[in-house]
């Protein structure tokens, strides 16, 4: 089962094969997709290819190559039973909307729930996440939790959180915030007195205090993957 990017993403790019015979360029793309950068249709892109709908052809500009459409764009036109972000298109009254089904998710690296590290953005691999996980319209993606600074909330080392994409936050929210541009961490989120406290859920770990400027929100925590 494709996202709603990804089949919008495959739309756009069979719509422009079969008229000028050359794929979109990623700048089209973004702007087609209404999507803040081209990192983004990097994990489109990437994530059609591995599921076999499209192909890359090496040493060509633009070369795409469309093996297969799903059946929901080559038989209705894009419309239901289509996942955006983890929510299932209203479907007609005779049919069931499988909310419970499994959808895939970008791991996008290791996100520090202690000292922060270097931000990540390019896919590990993929997860199985159930529908049911996944809140809101937005795109999502997973992360693998590194430290142990909120583990007084339950999130351990080594567990995968899924992560909906936003840049704001409310006050208790737990956030992906990119501090500085540089670096990623899972933390608590406050606004303090014109300043963003990054709460941890562990005593050994101190709150930071950050001026608003230094801090961006990547995403909120919706939902956690633990093996055992």
């Amino acid at each position: 089962m494709l996202t709603r990017k990804q089949i919008e993403l495959l739309k756009l790019i069979h719509t422009r094969m079969e008229t000028e015979g050359v794929a979109p360029s990623f700048d089209e793309m973004k702007d087609a997709l209404d999507l803040r950068s081209k990192s983004g249709i990097h994990r489109l892109i990437t994530a059609l290819e591995e599921r076999g709908f499209i192909r890359r052809l090496p040493h060509r500009a633009r070369a795409i190559e469309v093996l297969k459409l799903p059946d929901a764009l080559g038989k209705t036109g894009f419309e239901a039973q289509v996942i955006d972000g983890g929510a299932v298109a209203p479907p007609p009254a005779s049919a069931m909307a499988v909310e419970g089904a499994a959808l895939n998710l970008p791991v996008m690296g290791r996100i520090a729930a202690g000292t922060p590290i270097e931000a990540i953005s390019e896919p590990m691999r993929d997860i199985a996440v159930p529908g049911t996980m996944l809140s809101g319209r937005g795109e999502h993606y997973a992360l693998e939790v590194q430290g142990d600074s909120m583990i007084d909330l339950g999130i351990n080392d080594g567990d995968i959180v899924v992560i909906r994409e936003q840049t704001v936050a409310d006050n208790g929210d737990i956030v992906v915030a990119l501090v500085d541009d540089l670096e990623a961490t899972l933390k608590r989120f406050r606004k303090v007195e014109g300043m963003i406290a990054l709460e941890a859920a562990n005593p050994a770990y101190e709150t930071r205090m950050l001026p608003a400027s230094r801090v961006k929100v990547q995403g909120r925590l919706v939902g956690l993957i633990r093996s055992y």
